[in-house]
């Protein structure tokens, strides 16, 4: 019998009626989705949520909390504690949420709180939490396992019904995902141990991904557990718009086209209540705001900024502030992506492509929050080229072409912090444990001799440290290991997580108050006297007094953006797929897309000077400048891929002769450049291109065409953070980024040298063959390459394609003024050649 026909059970309990006669008291009824999560809830089932983003996906899952507790036949008197965990991803979410489950605890007459834990939470309100845990406790991933760190937690579960996480899909794809999953699997442990008859509900919230029935698969592994998707049958309507420019430039660069249609935004910004303005980095939020305040000096008070480095403090004042409708815009990065319910938002722009769809999605559900409303979004493109990913963007979202967020396994690193963290705690016992850990889907496949190494490495440092006493971390006592020494527990509450990022360092006004953080790195660079910005403010660095930056306000209108680590996002290969789609239908105008109809002359241009590829195509471009000989290819599969590709050509070209090249590479596609001409063989130039990209020997050939150890030395630094090998240093006396690099190398060389079987060594290159080079996208790319016809074309100039990768490989090494002043040269010079072939035709 399905939860739909059996909904009469539901409908009969003393919970549901009152909930009901709540929700009509204001006017509301129940979605379909939401009964249906009710009823699978109140039979036993734990699941997934699948809806759209506005109608009520959190009151799915907690009003089936609260309906099974007000149906119990118990009396009114039960015993306090954490009846509902709720994990979410992000600090903003938890105020929201609270005050949501508040309002309607108190709308219901139950006398349950609404606590909340994360790096926000005050020393005050843990200790008042201590000694009485709140009935719902919103936490994140990292806070539970500090939770987990403290003596004698197992009894606030005493009274624990249901886990929650929220934002499933976010958590999914990384190691925080895998901290939430191993926190799960020992609270169910702890709760079934003291009592095994309670039936300890899993749920998850989710927006739409390409792999639901995994993403339930990593939340609930467990065999003996009914489980279930509940999708909603409701539709939410998204409106997508291009902010178009007036003309197209014909040699268009990155960045080039953004701040030139700052005007645009301006009357969106005054036809909206309010508006959310994302950019992909924290860089360019502040270049945004700064860019509207010097366009509008009335924006002044009414437009704000928000991103993770500024001050919590500001940051819960702009959300306040949002709710409140004072303010017009706010420019911000994915710390306002998820799920914060801003009524008064009823229009989101996107600056620059977000690279994937689901993100665009994600970001788009901000605006009309409401049911039924329609989610409004602008695309303002940074450069030409872009205006073909929002068409493939409107595309992919009308097909539901959506990513999918894959699982990360096996990591050693969070499962060495993890163990340590229950050491910290109350100790802990290994057969128990390994039968949990092997439980969750990111450990299943874990053999008993990687546990027996994980175990040895915990307690005496592995083969290689067992001489350092501060690597025997872990001791035996009563029965259970544990961590005895107080400094060691210290240090490692401390640095609970795994985001591991630069040092961050705290800027403040001379005069008193913080304004957020900055990387360490950015500070280091910084003289007496230099203005940047940081939370839409120009400051002039004083000095570094006790690991915080003093700053005074600048009166400076120009200054240095701050850049954060993580800055440039990669194409999905969803996107990729259906951005060559596009570019097919551009030039044969087969489409109804104004921003194909837009960047027409573009691509005729590129038709006159080259070849527009279709997507059975590989276009490939051998040009001729005073800078040397470029080839440049388009497989259109995203940077970090194309990085790696370029490289294999490289080295492949330079075993048929010895050959030095530079490579620059945008999402799009990759150049190779080099003094000398490439060695291509000119009658058979197709073939030997192919050959040049097979999927044949490819590890071997990455393995040698990139320092691969380079790769996963770098890798290394944040599971070395990650395993407790490298301290970080106490609040506010961070360790320097550099000291923490050395450190890190120092252990890869020992590791290398002494312990080839070391566990985190082997992840370093799992995670740099995975998750950097991509191998299984690779592999795919060359495949498609080979059933593609490779169309080469031999010229003397820039084309609209080639020229945003050549204006990239310049950037770095020159200052703005000097960048453009090389872009005017080039394009002037490539339109003199133009101008020259026309009239000789």
């Amino acid at each position: 019998m399905t939860a739909k026909q059996n909904g009469q059970v539901l409908e009969k309990s003393p919970g549901y009626k009152r909930v009901m006669k709540w929700l009509k008291s204001s006017g509301k009824k129940p979605f379909g989705f939401q009964s249906e999560a009710w009823q699978y809830y109140a039979e036993g089932y734990s699941g997934l949520v699948n809806a759209p983003t506005g109608f009520g996906k959190t009151f799915s899952i907690f009003l089936a909390v609260v309906i099974d507790e007000l149906s119990k036949t118990e009396p009114k008197k039960t015993k306090p504690g954490i009846r509902l965990i709720w994990i979410t991803p992000l600090r903003s979410l938890a105020k929201d949420l609270a005050r949501a489950m508040q309002e309607a605890l108190t709308g219901l007459g139950m006398n349950w709180t609404v606590g909340v834990r994360n790096g926000d939470t005050t020393a005050n309100e843990k200790l008042k939490q201590k000694r009485q845990m709140p009935e719902v406790l919103i936490i994140t991933p990292e806070s539970m396992h500090v939770l987990l760190a403290q003596k004698n937690t197992s009894g606030y579960f005493g009274q624990l019904q249901c886990i929650v996480a929220d934002e499933w899909h976010e958590l999914i794809g990384s190691k925080r995902g895998v901290m939430a999953e191993l926190a799960i699997s020992r609270i169910r442990g702890l709760v079934l141990a003291a009592h095994p008859e309670r039936l300890l509900r899993i749920w998850g919230i989710s927006a739409t991904i390409g792999n639901m029935e995994q993403a339930l698969e990593v939340l609930v592994p467990y065999d003996d557990v009914l489980k279930t998707i509940v999708r909603a049958d409701v539709e939410k309507k998204i409106q997508i718009k291009s902010i178009l420019p007036d003309h197209i430039e014909m040699l268009p660069w990155a960045g080039h086209l953004g701040l030139k249609l700052a005007e645009k935004l301006l009357p969106i910004i005054y036809g909206s209540k309010t508006t959310l303005i994302f950019t992909n980095t924290r860089g360019q939020a502040e270049l945004w705001y700064q860019t509207l305040l010097a366009r509008d000096e009335n924006l002044a008070g009414q437009l704000a900024i928000h991103h993770g480095s500024i001050d919590h403090e500001l940051r819960n004042w702009i959300e306040d502030a949002i709710h409140t409708g004072i303010l017009k815009a706010v420019v911000c990065t994915s710390s306002l992506d998820l799920g914060v319910d801003f009524k008064p938002v009823d229009t989101v722009v996107q600056i620059g492509s977000p690279k994937g769809v689901a993100r665009f999605l994600q970001r788009a559900g901000r605006s009309g929050h409401s049911p039924y409303e329609t989610s409004k979004i602008y695309f303002l493109p940074t450069h030409a080229l872009e205006l073909v990913e929002a068409a493939a963007i409107k595309e992919a979202a009308r097909t539901q072409n959506i990513e999918s967020r894959e699982p990360v396994v096996m990591s050693f690193d969070v499962l060495i912090q993890y163990l340590v963290t229950l050491a910290v705690g109350d100790g802990f016992n290994a057969d128990q444990i390994f039968s949990e850990v092997k439980q969750t889907f990111a450990y299943r496949e874990l053999l008993p001799e990687e546990w027996s190494w994980i175990m040895q490495f915990i307690t005496t440092g592995g083969d290689s440290l067992t001489a350092y006493n501060e690597f025997n971390k872990v001791v035996l006592s009563d029965n259970l290991w544990k961590v005895e020494s107080r400094q060691t527990a210290l240090r490692h509450r401390l640095h609970i997580g795994t985001i591991v990022s630069d040092a961050m360092v705290k800027v403040k006004y001379i005069s008193g108050g913080f304004v957020g953080m900055v990387e360490e790195s950015f500070i280091s660079r910084m003289k007496q006297g230099t203005s940047f910005t940081l939370a839409g403010r120009v400051l002039e660095f004083v000095m570094i007094k006790d690991m915080v930056v003093l700053v005074r306000k600048s009166k400076q209108k120009q200054a240095l953006s701050p850049s954060w680590m993580g800055g440039r996002i990669s194409l999905t290969s969803n996107l990729g797929a259906v951005l060559r789609q596009k570019y097919n239908e551009t030039l044969y105008k087969q489409h109804e897309d104004e921003e194909l109809d837009m960047i027409l002359p573009l691509f005729q241009r590129q038709a006159q000077v080259s070849h527009v590829p279709k997507d059975d195509e590989f276009l490939v471009e051998l040009i001729r400048t005073r800078d040397g000989y470029h080839l440049f290819a388009y497989p259109f599969e995203g940077r970090q891929v194309h990085e790696i590709m370029a490289s294999l050509l490289a080295y492949r070209i330079g075993r048929i002769k010895p050959i030095t090249f530079s490579i620059a590479m945008n999402d799009y596609g990759f150049e190779l450049l080099s003094e000398q001409p490439i060695p291509l063989d000119e009658k058979e130039m197709k073939t030997h291109i192919k050959q040049l990209l097979s999927p044949e020997n490819l590890a071997e050939d990455i393995v040698a065409s990139i320092n691969a150890t380079e790769m996963a030395r770098r890798k290394f630094r944040d599971i070395a953070c990650i395993a407790g090998l490298v301290f970080q240093g106490y609040p506010g006396k961070y360790i320097a980024n550099k000291h923490l690099q050395s450190s890190a190398a120092l252990f890869f060389n020992v590791f290398s040298d002494y312990d080839k079987h070391n566990l985190l060594l082997r992840q370093a290159y799992d995670e740099a063959f995975y998750q950097q080079i991509e191998e299984p996208r690779l592999a795919a790319a060359l495949h498609r390459i080979q059933a593609s016809s490779v169309v080469i074309v031999e010229t003397d100039r820039y084309t609209p394609l080639c020229f945003p990768i050549k204006v990239d490989s310049l950037r770095d090494n020159m200052s703005s003024e000097e960048l453009s002043q090389r872009i005017a040269r080039m394009t002037s010079e490539t339109e003199k050649k133009n101008a020259r072939r026309k009239n000789e035709h």
